[in-house]
């Protein structure tokens, strides 16, 4: 390894040095905010080696890693997303009975994992960096062991897990028996000398969609969703929906623009048919919920059909654009998430989850800031002007037109719709008026860490919805 591979490998050095960094605080003194605070530095020192390797060239790292702009992007947009998540949970998990500082554990080795899909090049580290997810993932949704619906959901997410790891490798079987190559540029430099899709590989790609249909939740391998953003503890789930969906969809766009494997019709036609029927059960069923958890995951299911559609415009515009509208649309999306499962998670207590739409009933008039708050997380996620929802389905909207996929916008403005009538469901009954007069005992703690986070996130969404040009520069440098 030279001089400009390790300085390109430094992010991944540091989150993992933080990784044990906190290992050994646990080990040397149990304290949760003593954990915390090591865990926020470790980040924040990845952050600062993200710039440092930043103005270099791109670097092949590895044979099975590459270090450029695309995925130190990613990795940062990750990484900054662990440290709001961190933010949740320290206030979340402080008063729980039982020693928790192996949760930022975890979540730091989920972000390493996470990190390694954005720059992975091959399908070795395709396959580690996902699986150091996942088995982070798993403790992570079962980490209330003293509540029924964690354990149900960790198991059900595990089993899952397990069968979609299982496609993955069939499908990458399939591709090195017939391209005799592992790494995305050889399969790419296959399919190119090739007149027609050979079938072999036509069925390996069928079957890594699988495997990564499950990951992201796409229709109709989205069944496990609800229950496990349920289950889990308000923080994992902003966790889960954002930093484990955003690193998977990197990769697959990273994987299919290397490879050129999504220009072919037949992946096409299957792309659209799982998107349409995405975007459609995520929205109705959304409707039929009064479990907050529950209609927020239904949502997260649909947006990974919006984004679904520009990625799908690749086969017939430019992989720039194709890029440049994936990207803004998962960072709006990322920011809002969080925000939303934020205010979740500040409501919660250590007793039981803010997770019934009941329980939300005269918050404006209870917790004004927080109410506010999440009406515009949910404005954002419905795509309503002034906000970086809006922005985001503006460009999902232009990368459909370029791409003709008439088809799918429409199934865009329909399934807008449906979402929009759900959000507002939520916000009527915050303004509803309060069952019993709040006693001074009801009042929330002040959760001033968590706050502060949710401010900044309500900023950016703001920020992003007026003045989107200046991210949108840094996107497309």
């Amino acid at each position: 390894m030279n001089i400009d591979q390790l300085i390109a490998f430094l992010p991944f050095i540091a989150i993992a040095g933080t990784s044990i960094a906190v290992m050994l605080a646990i080990v040397i003194r149990r304290h949760f905010a003593l954990a915390s605070i090591v865990a926020v530095i470790g980040i924040v020192v990845s952050l600062i080696a993200v710039t440092i390797t930043w103005g270099r060239f791109p670097v092949q790292v590895t044979p099975l890693m590459r270090a450029d702009t695309y995925g130190l992007f990613f990795m940062s947009l990750l990484l900054t997303a662990g440290l709001v998540v961190i933010a949740f949970c320290y206030d979340y998990f402080k008063d729980c009975d039982g020693e928790n500082e192996e949760l930022l554990l975890l979540i730091l080795i989920a972000l390493l994992g996470g990190s390694v899909l954005t720059a992975s090049t091959h399908f070795a580290s395709f396959f580690i960096g996902l699986e150091i997810l996942s088995v982070s993932l798993f403790v992570l949704i079962g980490y209330s062991f003293d509540r029924t619906k964690s354990l149900e959901a960790a198991i059900k997410y595990l089993v899952l897990s397990g069968v979609s790891s299982a496609f993955l490798l069939m499908g990458m079987a399939l591709i090195y028996a017939q391209c005799g190559a592992l790494d995305f540029n050889g399969i790419g430099q296959f399919i190119a000398n090739q007149q027609t899709l050979d079938a072999m590989v036509l069925c390996g790609i069928v079957f890594i969609v699988v495997g990564l249909g499950f990951k992201l939740s796409l229709a109709p391998f989205h069944m496990w969703t609800p229950d496990v953003y349920e289950g889990a503890p308000a923080p994992v789930t902003a966790f889960v929906a954002t930093v484990s969906k955003g690193a998977v969809f990197t990769l697959l766009l990273r994987y299919f623009i290397s490879s050129g494997g999504f220009f072919y019709p037949s992946l096409i036609t299957v792309f659209s048919f799982i998107a349409v029927i995405t975007i459609l059960a995520g929205n109705l069923l959304a409707l039929l919920q009064q479990n907050v958890k529950r209609l927020l995951a239904y949502s997260s299911i649909a947006h990974m059909g919006y984004l679904l559609i520009a990625f799908i415009a690749g086969g017939s515009i430019a992989p720039a654009l194709v890029t440049e509208s994936v990207t803004f649309y998962l960072i709006a999306y990322i920011i809002t998430t969080l925000g939303a499962f934020g205010v979740v998670s500040i409501l919660a207590t250590s007793k039981a989850e803010a997770a019934e739409l009941s329980f939300y009933r005269g918050l404006f008039w209870q917790e004004p800031w927080l109410a506010a708050a999440f009406t515009v997380m949910l404005l954002s996620l419905a795509g309503i002007p002034l906000t970086a929802g809006f922005i985001g389905k503006f460009y999902m909207f232009t990368a459909g037109i370029e791409g003709g996929l008439w088809g799918l916008l429409f199934t865009l403005i329909i399934g807008s719709a449906l979402g929009f009538y759900s959000y507002l469901r939520i916000i009527v009954v915050m303004t509803m008026n309060m069952e019993s007069p709040v006693n001074a005992d009801d009042k929330l703690p002040y959760k001033w860490i968590s706050y502060a986070a949710l401010g900044a996130l309500t900023v950016l969404v703001f920020w992003l919805g007026i003045y989107p040009g200046d991210l949108m520069e840094l996107i497309q440098s």
